[in-house]
């Protein structure tokens, strides 16, 4: 007797949850983001007192209250987004997922790789952190991972590296 098929809910951004170990990026980028944040935000309500200081209206003060509400906001997105990246190496590909509202999930293969850049602003090296670019002939393919550490950068570049140039001699 065949039973009735049930639907498979598929999402398209986790094809391979069982095969795939998905490897996430330091947490120490989420203090580095809101660094950033926190700088935009000093510079945006220094520039609003600054008016507010000069006209006494109450709209410099409204503007002032916008920015820290969207910078909570920001704040807490800002989280999220960095625990939803995350990078899979597997035999033939780099494959890169981020996002929340709209996720992204990227697969470079190895064969396409031109070069891969490794990168540290100031604040990535204060907590020892690197961000690791792969470049492709394809500029939209490219793909880059933030927050690792410099030992996990210079690895995957070396790795990436290795593979892209045994996969590109087969071809």
């Amino acid at each position: 007797m065949n039973e009735p098929s049930v639907p498979i809910a598929v999402d398209a951004l986790q094809p391979w949850p069982d095969t795939v170990t998905w490897r996430p990026v330091s947490s120490k980028l989420i203090t580095v983001e809101l660094i950033g944040l926190a700088v935009w935000q000093v510079i945006l309500v220094v520039g609003l007192g600054v008016g507010w200081l000069i006209g006494r209206q109450w709209g410099w003060l409204a503007g002032i209250a916008a920015v820290l509400l969207l910078g909570v906001w920001r704040a807490t997105v800002a989280v999220r987004a960095v625990r939803a990246w995350g990078y899979a190496e597997r035999d033939n590909d780099l494959m890169v997922r981020h996002g929340l509202l709209v996720r992204r999930l990227s697969i470079v293969p190895y064969a396409r790789m031109q070069y891969v850049d490794v990168t540290a602003g100031p604040i990535e090296r204060a907590f020892g952190l690197a961000t690791v670019q792969l470049h492709t002939a394809a500029a939209g393919s490219d793909a880059r991972v933030p927050g690792l550490p410099p030992e996990e950068a210079s690895r995957l570049r070396d790795r990436l590296t290795a593979l892209g140039e045994d996969r590109a001699e087969g071809l």
